[in-house]
């Protein structure tokens, strides 16, 4: 690719990026941070898991995204109820006696598992299941799901009682996990303003195929050999059994990142690069996805809960003992 052309795909990338983050702004007050990570989750092809109280947005900010880029979006409320075939989809016998697949609500682009930590472990293993494979397998027919598709999953952590944690396997199928806060007091006053928030947006949404113009730019983006050494050294760094690990990590976490991981860090920095103008990646990329793609890939041991200790700052100590650079 000439490089004039390669200038104007990385402007014309971080305009569109630019638009789409004003848009969802007049969807949800404030959460910045949360907007734009999801944003670089969802470029990067990956799932997205949003952990928060109720009433934060988070529903609103995933219906709005759909809207935005014009793609069909479903919602699933995940009960203890819900069984796999409510979301996956069944055969039906038609009049004339014959079988007839009749898809369920996973068939969209954008779907949004609402709470889905209350679903039964049968259920959240077919819905990931369907994240990982993009595939539905029912009756020996296997059924492809639309592209692009992805799965942004809420749960609260508040109400912990009648609720089934995602086991460590299935919480490494989301790229990000991103939690979301309480807004600030000036955000709040913008919340409880119905003039500042009456009519909605009024910008005409970006074409239909352009999420996947964009996530075809990111994926043929190179990346420097010591870029990736960076990124593989931090994987290595949350596993007790490297010897990049720092004593804290050895001493606290059971175990640390998977190699899906390390290639989460590699995509997700490659779309921080094209959004701050760069058609490189560099270091400084990978550190500021970190925390979002390893926080929850990282389990702990007793002695960790006892003595109070949380994967962020394990995280923090481990971006701050690593240097950047060729790996070993």
């Amino acid at each position: 690719m000439e490089a004039g052309q390669v200038e104007r795909n990385v402007q014309a990338f971080g305009e569109v990026f630019s638009s789409i983050e004003g848009l969802l702004g007049k969807f949800i007050v404030g959460q910045r941070d949360t907007v734009q990570s999801l944003l670089v989750g969802i470029l990067a092809g990956g799932h997205v898991l949003l952990e928060g109280a109720p009433g934060l947005g988070k529903t609103r900010l995933v219906k709005a995204l759909s809207e935005i880029f014009s793609l069909k979006f479903g919602r699933i409320q995940c009960t203890p109820d819900l069984m796999p075939v409510d979301i996956l989809g069944t055969n039906v016998l038609t009049e004339g006696g014959a079988a007839r697949f009749q898809p369920g609500p996973v068939f969209v682009n954008i779907l949004l598992a609402d709470e889905v930590n209350r679903a039964t472990p049968k259920t959240q293993s077919a819905l990931l299941e369907a994240m990982e494979e993009r595939t539905v397998t029912l009756y020996g027919q296997s059924h492809p799901l639309p592209r692009p598709f992805f799965v942004v999953a809420t749960q609260n952590p508040l109400e912990m009682e009648g609720t089934y944690p995602l086991p460590e396997a299935q919480l490494d199928r989301f790229i990000f996990k991103l939690v979301i806060d309480h807004p600030p007091m000036a955000d709040m006053r913008a919340i409880l303003d119905p003039q500042l928030l009456g009519g909605g947006p009024n910008i005409k949404p970006v074409p239909g195929d352009t999420l996947i113009k964009m996530q075809d730019t990111v994926t043929r983006m190179p990346v420097a050999a010591p870029v990736r050494d960076y990124a593989i050294k931090l994987y290595r760094g949350t596993n007790p059994q490297f010897e990049e690990s720092s004593p804290q990590v050895k001493k606290y976490v059971r175990y640390g990142a998977s190699p899906r991981g390390a290639q989460a860090l590699v995509a997700a920095a490659r779309v921080w690069a094209m959004v701050g103008g760069r058609y490189h990646v560099s270091s400084a990329d990978v550190r500021k996805t970190a925390v979002a793609v390893l926080r929850h890939r990282l389990v702990l041991n007793f002695e960790a809960e006892a003595d109070g200790v949380t994967s962020m700052q394990l995280i923090e100590k481990i971006l701050q003992e690593i240097p950047e650079g060729p790996a070993r």
